[in-house]
């Protein structure tokens, strides 16, 4: 019984580890998917990139005008796209802005495809005829593009503007906090620290006269008054004066007849 429990157990863990590594391949082998795509994406955009800008400068007519309003409108469009997507990562309220440029994106991508395809359509006249129209389109595209990409910028350097200001003022502050080595703050910071300990050695000795005061009016009746010139015991002690103490001895303690005789020390 316990036998069979073990290899169910181990058949368990094998299979776990099975799925794992299935799982750790395909996660693997779509990264790597990706990255080839991703490569292959930019290796056929700078391919086009290098076409268009050919064309446009190698050619005249109308090949060369739809070659320079493709241009035109993919530099617009990766540009404000590079400019929201690393915006956004500083300041969140450029997701709308990402919303309207995806929206807008949608109509570049439509005019892109449509000048690609006019690119190798026969009928050159009729091109010729539809490239004002195609001009004053690739040019709201591009302006409303451009409009998102500056206003981005602008409110980017407009809080960094904000924050350098706020530091500077602050560092000004402290600048001229550090500076101030005048005689006139040494000597007010001198006479106050010398009022501080004049008040604080005055509310100390306050407090040792009434204290002492309170002890030998306890201590002998009658008060100061009955006792002529001659101190309390207990305050010339306080004062440092044994012999004063000495010459003064207490009085000695009445005992009563129920008291308990006190008890000697053991010594062993």
């Amino acid at each position: 019984m316990e036998a069979g429990a073990l290899i169910i157990f181990a058949l368990l863990v094998l299979f776990a580890f099975l799925g794992l590594g299935a799982w750790a391949t395909v996660k693997v082998v779509g990264a790597a998917k990706r990255g080839v795509d991703r490569t292959i994406t930019q290796a056929r955009r700078t391919v086009e990139d290098t076409t268009l800008k050919a064309k446009s400068f190698g050619q005249v007519g109308v090949t060369g005008a739809l070659a320079q309003l493709r241009l035109d409108l993919r530099n617009s469009m990766r540009a404000t796209q590079q400019a929201l997507y690393q915006g956004v990562q500083a300041d969140s309220s450029l997701k709308e802005s990402i919303h309207l440029f995806e929206r807008l994106s949608a109509h570049g991508y439509e005019l892109d495809d449509e000048l690609k395809r006019l690119e190798h359509d026969p009928d050159r006249k009729r091109i010729e005829e539809s490239l004002p129209a195609l001009r004053e389109r690739t040019a709201k595209i591009t302006q409303a593009a451009d409009a998102l990409r500056w206003a981005a910028r602008d409110r980017a350097r407009r809080f960094a503007q904000d924050d350098l200001d706020l530091l500077s003022t602050q560092i000004g502050v402290e600048s001229d906090a550090l500076r101030d080595w005048s005689p006139e703050s040494v000597d007010e910071l001198a006479a106050a620290a010398a009022a501080w300990d004049a008040q604080q050695a005055g509310a100390g000795a306050g407090a040792g006269a009434g204290a002492g005061a309170g002890a030998g009016a306890q201590g002998v009746p009658g008060g100061p008054e009955a006792q002529g010139s001659q101190a309390p015991a207990g305050w010339a002690a306080r004062e440092g004066r044994p012999e004063a103490a000495a010459l003064n001895p207490p009085a000695p303690q009445v005992r009563y007849p129920w008291q308990k005789a006190p008890r000697p020390e053991a010594t062993t």
